[in-house]
């Protein structure tokens, strides 16, 4: 029933299309490898067509009516976009929802220190990573300080072609032997993964000149003190643009595909969707990678806080009213799953695994073992899908993430069905997943984007 690729249905016409989406997407990719980036880009993108800030809403004292269209930005990491339809009490809402946190290295916030003439920044790495992936690359500083005045200085070091880069070190193989016979999880710890920042010394200094030198350059480029990395942001990240890979350009690779892959295809989605019958909602929020906890990830109450806020602006809130809404909307989780790989097949079931190139990935559940803290969506809101996605000539497949005992992860899904809401994972399998460099197909993230603008136009 699966085992359709899509590449064999595509017209001139979609080819073109699918080149046109790849080739926005890799710009994206290579612009936009952290969550304040995103939310900036997917803004700047609402703006241009129209959205306003909710903000500007309130103050204004403006009322939002069917065709309004709004967007809220919570703590510059997350954001909901909203194009209001009819009956949004009875009908709920169609909401896509994807996460732009990504795995990566975080920078302490006491990071900087000398050792034998080299100058390192000491790190703490975020989400799921195989430490010994992040050594011996070219990697980039993303991120910001954040002064005592109140001002922000942002840092983007290494993208540019005339940038330098900084890299962590790793033991040539002519020494390794005892390490080479540790397990995957040791051969590189977490406290060993410093990044190399210098090794020239600042002239006139004895005590720790290359970090003064490091400091100085800080100082004339971005005004700042070692103090000001107490209140600093800074993620490493691999440097470097996203690529098409394969002779046949089928594919891209590119550094967090977990999960801008569908967050880019769910923005590029809701914004070509101008004037839905049923309330159209995008959400984009931090924190999956650790559990979605926190003041901008999932679990906060920024969601639902906004959807109260546009209830009052209608004039028609009320506690019931809210419940109502959430409790009538539904649900397409925008998270990517793992594609199966020919060279790991033993830690997948090929029948209920999402094959790169064949389409948007269902999963009707995630979790691990027995399903453990996952949502299982109802064969109800399957058929639901599967009628919008046949009926619109969507290519999909549904997956799960690996075999039932080889282990298992999670997405924002089941925290949205908290309020009663039909949910299941909808996304863009990816190989490598959670490696510095990830590869999806340029077909699956079409299919992707065709599925969402379906979707968000069923009524």
């Amino acid at each position: 029933m699966k085992d359709k690729n899509a590449w064999t249905s595509y017209t001139e016409t979609d080819l073109a299309a699918v080149e046109e989406l790849s080739k926005g997407y890799i710009d994206f990719m290579s612009t936009a490898k952290t969550e304040r980036e995103c939310v900036d880009l997917f803004v700047d993108m609402a703006e241009k067509r129209g959205y306003r800030d909710l903000r500007d809403v309130i103050a204004a004292g403006d009322s939002l009516t069917v065709g309004s269209k709004i967007y809220a930005v919570n703590m510059k990491k997350a954001l909901l976009l909203l194009n209001v339809g009819e009956d949004l009490i009875n009908n709920g809402m169609n909401i896509l929802g994807a996460h732009i946190d990504s795995p990566r290295l975080d920078i302490k916030q006491n990071p900087l220190y000398e050792s034998d003439d080299f100058a390192y920044l000491n790190t703490h790495y975020y989400g799921g990573v195989k430490k010994y992936q992040w050594v011996a690359i070219p990697l980039a500083i993303h991120g910001v300080f954040a002064r005592k005045d109140g001002t922000v200085v942002k840092v983007n070091v290494g993208e540019d072609p005339a940038d330098p880069v900084f890299f962590i070190t790793d033991l040539l193989p002519h020494l390794a032997h005892e390490q080479m016979e540790k397990t995957a999880t040791k051969i590189i710890e977490g406290e060993n993964l410093d990044l190399t920042v210098g090794s020239t010394p600042l002239t006139g200094v004895e005590k720790n000149a290359v970090k003064a030198n490091i400091l100085k350059l800080l100082k004339e480029k971005y005004a700042i003190e070692e103090e000001d990395f107490l209140s600093a942001e800074l993620e490493v990240v691999p440097a470097g643009r996203a690529r098409e890979a394969g002779f046949d350009r089928s594919m891209i690779l590119a550094y967090g595909h977990d999960d801008r892959s569908c967050a880019y295809t769910e923005a590029v989605a809701f914004l070509e969707v101008t004037a839905p019958t049923k309330t159209a909602c995008a959400l984009f929020v931090d924190k999956e990678e650790i559990g979605s906890i926190g003041a901008t990830g999932m679990e906060s109450h920024f969601f639902e806080d906004t959807v109260r806020e546009v209830l009052g602006r209608m004039g028609i809130y009320s506690e019931l009213n809210l419940t109502r809404v959430l409790r009538n909307s539904r649900m397409l989780s925008s998270d990517v799953s793992a594609a199966y790989d020919p060279l790991f097949q033993d830690r997948f079931e090929r029948a209920n695994a999402a094959l790169l190139g064949h389409g948007l990935s269902i999963n009707k559940y995630t979790g691990a073992g027995g399903k453990f803290h996952c949502n299982d969506a109802n064969a109800e809101y399957l058929a639901v899908v599967r009628r919008i996605f046949d009926d619109n000539h969507v290519t999909f497949q549904t997956a799960e993430l690996a075999k039932v005992d080889a282990g298992g992860g999670g997405t924002i899904a089941y925290i949205l069905s908290l309020y009663d809401m039909q949910v299941v994972d909808s996304g863009v399998p990816v190989l490598s997943m959670h490696a510095p460099w990830e590869a999806v197909s340029k077909a699956d993230l079409y299919e992707a984007k065709k599925g969402y603008v379906a979707f968000l136009l069923d009524a």
